[in-house]
């Protein structure tokens, strides 16, 4: 089986301080947290997002072990909608030691290069130093954290530390070369863009 070298750069920030803003996306874009948890919805923000960009570690999940992931105390899906169409999303959640992990973040491929991406993380990361007024079982946040990678295209690691996010780690590791799943089997990041690119230029 071939391989491919991936970099995956893990960051930090270590006060709200450290956040710095982005630049304001279209009127149509608002962000939305939900409130019910949801294997469903959430499986589909992993698949749409991830789909062309190798997130497979929960392909394989069951209903009840999707769920048990998002309804855990401190676990929240933030949901960014361009004219009520959802455009992507940010999944938070607390871990030990007063730590909020960004564990998934990024837009639908029709989304992106609008400045929502920006917005999204700057919003998301806001939320994740204030979950603890949410959740007082968890307790307050001392530290936001994430990973990403090579997979995740050319321009994450840079909305990262623009955002005012910090490289505390970095590995270089070789892993199996795969085909993209895409939304679903079939589909790819070009065919959605098209179609959608399509629609919005008809009204």
């Amino acid at each position: 089986m071939s391989t491919v070298s991936v970099t995956t750069w893990s960051l930090r920030q270590t006060s709200p301080a450290d956040l710095r803003p982005a630049a304001e996306p279209g009127a149509g874009v608002r962000i939305v947290r939900s409130r019910v948890a949801s294997p469903e919805f959430s499986r589909f923000l992993y698949t749409a997002v991830g789909g062309d960009v190798a997130w497979t570690d929960r392909l394989g999940l069951g209903y009840e072990e999707w769920r048990a992931l998002v309804d855990a105390p401190g676990v929240e899906t933030w949901v960014a909608y361009e004219d009520g169409t959802p455009a992507g999303y940010a999944e938070l959640a607390a871990r030990e030691g007063g730590a909020v992990e960004i564990v998934y973040f990024g837009l639908l491929p029709a989304f992106r290069g609008r400045r929502i991406g920006g917005h999204l993380l700057a919003y998301a990361t806001a939320r994740a130093w204030d979950l603890g007024e949410r959740w007082p079982e968890v307790g307050a946040t001392e530290l936001v954290w994430l990973h990403t990678c090579s997979k995740d295209g050319p321009h994450a690691l840079g909305n990262y530390l623009r955002r005012g996010f910090t490289v505390f780690d970095e590995r270089v590791e070789p892993e199996p070369a795969a085909d993209l799943p895409g939304p679903w089997p079939g589909a790819h990041a070009t065919h959605v863009r098209a179609n959608v690119t399509e629609t919005t230029s008809s009204h």
